[in-house]
């Protein structure tokens, strides 16, 4: 299922974007994945959260954090 209204802030090796991406692979989840590390991926989470936490989900514009949230989101949204 691909959801092309989302995009997935990350960073590798941490292990709360782990848990998230590990839900998206197992239910066949894909959107547009960006690393947080590249400068202007971490720029344009500072401009949009005030902060470059990661994960963050964002859906139509509007930033969502902690992978808890995130991961009950998707479930929501392919039950």
């Amino acid at each position: 299922m691909r959801f092309d209204n989302m995009v997935l802030y990350i960073k590798p090796g941490c292990p709360f974007c782990s848990k998230v991406m590990l839900f998206m692979e197992e239910n066949g989840i894909e959107m547009k994945i960006l690393d947080s590390t590249e400068p202007e991926n971490s720029q344009a989470l500072l401009d949009m959260n005030g902060t470059t936490q990661v994960p963050c989900l964002v859906v139509d514009d509007k930033p969502m954090l902690e992978s808890d949230d995130i991961v009950q989101y998707l479930e929501d949204m392919i039950s």
